[in-house]
């Protein structure tokens, strides 16, 4: 059953067209990754799917889960299940990671957290991410590097457990190490009843990762979409071949 569907989708951004004609479906237990060159429209993608309101649906429907929801704002997308990792996480000064987390998760179901449970639980997630447990205390994404903001937008997606996530280049900036420990989150988080939409140019971070489709978008609109190879190929020949399409 389709969790994500789009039809006849576009996009602009300050009354210029971004995305036009974009048709995507997402099964559950499905993971499709989205790539294509700098400026493609990648990213405008998954945020218009999480409603930011710089980036304009002027034509076209989304569905989740069956239900249309192009006028639903983004708190209430999120209710639903869908979740975001960005390209560049804001830090967010004042508010701890535990905290942020345990808020968010209350949010979500409705029911206060155990303080010691969550604790307990977010503790060994955290380890399972090698990161340190002092972090929990640490204000959100602030002081942190690159990597370390990766793998708690990773450490969210675990505790949030949503139907539906979107990685926009998580694993950019990371190290060989790093890459390894965001792949087994990633993989941890899969299951036959959520999916996965993921951005990145790189193979490493999809060693563990089994993928079902994989998009490339061109000139803002999906040009191509297949198997594996497809991502092979891009790796071995880039998009030239796509262009000549």
């Amino acid at each position: 059953m389709a969790l994500l569907e789009i039809k006849n989708l576009a996009v602009s951004v300050e009354d210029k067209e971004i995305l036009s004609d974009i048709n995507l479906t997402i099964n559950r237990g499905e993971t499709h990754v989205l790539m294509g060159p700098n400026g493609a429209g990648k990213s405008t993608l998954l945020h218009a799917i999480m409603d930011n309101p710089v980036f304009q649906v002027t034509e076209g429907e989304i569905y989740f889960d069956g239900e249309l929801i192009n006028d639903e704002s983004t708190d209430k997308r999120a209710k639903r299940g869908i979740f975001m990792s960005f390209q560049h996480p804001e830090a967010v000064p004042g508010i701890s990671v535990e905290n942020f987390l345990r808020a968010a998760k209350e949010e979500l179901t409705g029911e206060k957290p155990s303080l010691l449970g969550f604790h307990k639980d977010l503790i060994k997630q955290m380890a399972e991410l090698d990161m340190d447990a002092s972090y929990a205390n640490r204000y959100l994404n602030v002081g942190f590097s690159g990597g370390e903001m990766k793998k708690d937008e990773i450490l969210q997606l675990n505790v949030l457990d949503p139907q539906f996530a979107m990685l926009d280049e998580t694993d950019s900036g990371l190290d060989v190490d790093a890459v390894q420990v965001v792949s087994k989150g990633i993989k941890k988080f899969r299951n036959p009843n959520n999916s996965l939409l993921i951005i990145t140019h790189h193979r490493a971070i999809l060693n563990e990762i089994e993928i079902d489709r994989v998009h490339i978008l061109l000139n803002g609109r999906i040009a191509v979409s297949g198997g594996r190879d497809i991502f092979e190929r891009v790796q071995n020949e880039g998009f030239g071949w796509v262009r000549e399409l």
